[in-house]
Formats: structure tokens, sequence, C-alpha cells
């Protein structure tokens, strides 16, 4: 499984992004998707997730201002960020679970940069 995420960029507080994680297979045979970020030289911190029944999880820092979701018939994630502050400048990354019940996720995809200025 190869993951690509895009969407990220610049901008200013108060606005938004919707960064995209695309799959090279389907999402349907996937136990969960979601995304984490990661400030360089700091511990990576779970953002959100969702599973192939649409549970999600969210991050208490961005409940109601990040919106997870897929599109099955694009093999695609999407995490829509709204009402960005600074604190949410980070590189996100997309990952894949596949539930087999190990610590890490089993994919990962290259990351893509947030930076919201004040």
């Amino acid at each position: 499984v190869q993951l690509q995420a895009f969407g990220g960029g610049l901008v200013q507080a108060g606005g938004s992004l919707r960064l995209s994680c695309a799959s090279s297979e389907s999402i349907n045979t996937f136990y969960a998707m979601g995304w984490f970020r990661q400030y360089p030289g700091k511990q990576r911190e779970f953002v959100a997730s969702i599973t192939r029944t649409g549970i999600t999880h969210y991050a208490d820092s961005v409940k109601g201002r990040f919106t997870i979701s897929t599109d099955n018939s694009k093999s695609t994630m999407y995490l829509q960020m709204n009402n960005l502050n600074p604190e949410d400048t980070f590189v996100y990354y997309c990952f894949v679970d596949l539930g087999r019940d190990t610590a890490e996720p089993d994919y990962w995809g290259q990351g893509t940069q947030v930076t919201v200025s004040s």
C-alpha cells in the first residue's frame, strides 16, 4: 500500500485547509485510517482516525474544528481543518491500520506541511 498525502500549505490563523491521503489500493479493506502530526524533533501526536464502519476519533485539541472522512470510490481520506491556529503548525502524516493489533500503523504517507501564521 502506498499513501500519498497532499493539501498542506501556508494559511492565516482562522483559515481552512483540506488534506487528502490517496491510497494505491482500495480503502474498503482497511480497518482504519487516520492522521498523526509531528513537529521536527518532537513526539508525534494523534489527530484523528476513522474506521471502516465510519467510527471517528479526534484529539481533544482538534474536536469541533477538524473533520475526517473517506471517499471509497476515490480510495482517498480527507481531513478538513477549519479555524486553524498557529498551534496546528506541523507536518501531517496519514496512516493505515489493517487491524492486526500492532503498536504501530501498518502504512504511512510521506507527510504534508501545514503552517499557520498568526
